[in-house]
């Protein structure tokens, strides 16, 4: 069959936020990611944490040619002129070691704070230094990262049976998450102790990852959103040069175009949200 996704039409946004990829391991959606980058420009690109997987690189070494791909469309993009800004995760924090510097083009920062196009300051952080778990048992969360590694097997071995049957995708820790209901309180928690930090660092709204759940809401008064990841999710963050916030939900096909749903806001934004 003919490959048709070099002729697709490039989306273009003032700017793109993307965390989570967590190249170097077998879970990471890295056929949909570099799919995305070539067909996506902006001025500015944040990659908001745990790009690359330094834990499970450690124990496993996996480097394949795709993965490496996506890290020189990335650095090709800084070339051609991108602001692209790399705030490390929990998972690539040896990078945090590098802050303030810039390699390739890349700058490396602890946090960020953006202002959209019509004057909102948003605080961008990965979001794992709010996360107690990997403050205070880190055994546990490595313990976490084993287990979800395990769900994100079985999620293949499900969903490749699900494709012959002509099935959606469908994510069984996604469910999890939703349904426990320990998992939901650490959700909340997660979300309101940031919301709470951006509201004492006096900004608007707060982009963050980690979690590896996308949304678009608010907390009080503070605009929460968290671009997801591209593990299970192919979720971004993107700002509309009319300063718009939308979350894109990529989809599992590289041969299709982004679906994409906005949702507007009823609160003091003009933006969308969810």
């Amino acid at each position: 069959m003919r490959d048709t996704t070099n002729s697709l039409p490039i989306q273009r946004f003032r700017t793109i936020w993307i965390s989570d990829t967590h190249l170097g391991t077998r879970g990471a959606r890295a056929r949909e990611l570099l799919h995305f980058i070539k067909h996506t420009e902006s001025q500015t690109l944040y990659l908001v944490g745990d790009i690359v997987d330094g834990w499970q690189l450690k124990k496993n070494w996996y480097w394949p040619q795709l993965h490496n791909d996506i890290v020189q469309k990335i650095l090709r993009k800084a070339r051609a002129g991108t602001q692209v800004i790399y705030i490390p995760g929990n998972h690539d924090e040896m990078a945090r070691a590098y802050t303030g510097l810039s390699f390739g083009d890349i700058q490396i920062k602890q946090d960020h704070i953006h202002k959209t196009v019509d004057g909102k300051k948003l605080w961008v952080v990965h979001g794992d230094l709010f996360d107690h778990v990997i403050q205070h048992a880190r055994w546990l969360a490595y313990l976490g990262d084993k287990a979800y590694t395990v769900l994100l097997t079985m999620n293949t071995t499900f969903n490749y049976v699900r494709s012959l049957l002509n099935l959606p995708y469908w994510s069984f820790s996604q469910y999890l998450k939703q349904k426990v209901k320990l998992a939901v309180s650490f959700i909340s928690s997660f979300e309101k102790a940031l919301a709470t930090e951006t509201r004492r660092r006096k900004c608007d709204g707060i982009v963050c990852g980690h979690i590896h759940k996308p949304e678009m809401k608010f907390v009080g008064d503070i605009l929460y959103t968290n671009d997801g990841d591209w593990v299970e999710s192919l979720s971004a963050l993107v700002e509309h040069f009319d300063g718009r916030l939308e979350i894109l939900h990529w989809g599992g096909q590289i041969d299709e175009l982004a679906a994409s749903t906005t949702l507007k806001s009823n609160k003091n934004f003009d933006q969308a949200i969810a």
